[in-house]
């Protein structure tokens, strides 16, 4: 600025004021300040908002696609809120319900399938304290004594048993 200055102008002009024609270096400075902080919250916004999903990606099927649903919504709607939603649904650990109501339907099925193959081999036959030479002071029948020889029953012809005492049972 070597021309002349006007009179109500100060003698001193601060460092920010360019010449006519000359490069505006505050602008420049605060145009590529603002697009690296741009440029940063971007990607802290991109790595932010698929974090429900990611989350929830080593869950079950259901409850990623419910999380990333609504992202989606989140994203084009602007709502937070579904975003929040997603958030808390992935850190929620569901629990797993398909797996011991699928095993408790193939055994059931499993079982069915057996019963109508053999009918009569699943009938227990009751017997009597009498009939192994005992005496029966009730007349209540016993279901898993012996036959009257003394020989205990061949273990496939046993009915099948469940607890945590089987093999005492069995022994």
């Amino acid at each position: 600025m070597s021309g002349q200055l006007h009179s109500a102008a100060p003698h001193h002009l601060p460092a920010f004021i360019t010449a006519p024609g000359e490069t505006d270096v505050l602008l420049v400075v605060t145009a590529i300040i603002l697009i690296v902080i741009l440029l940063i919250f971007g990607n802290l916004f991109l790595k932010l908002h698929p974090l429900p999903e990611r989350l929830a990606h080593k869950g079950h099927k259901l409850q990623f696609e419910i999380v990333a649903v609504l992202g989606l919504l989140a994203l084009f709607t602007h709502i937070h809120a579904f975003w929040v939603a997603g958030l808390l649904l992935a850190l929620v650990d569901l629990p797993d319900f398909g797996t011991p109501l699928g095993r408790m339907a193939s055994s059931l099925e499993r079982i069915a399938d057996g019963a109508a193959a053999d009918p009569a081999a699943d009938t227990v036959k009751p017997r009597l304290a009498s009939d192994r030479g005992g005496a029966d002071f009730r007349g209540s029948a016993i279901p898993d004594a012996p036959p009257a020889g003394g020989a205990a029953e061949a273990p496939e012809k046993r009915r099948a048993r469940s607890g945590p005492n089987q093999e005492l049972i069995d022994a």
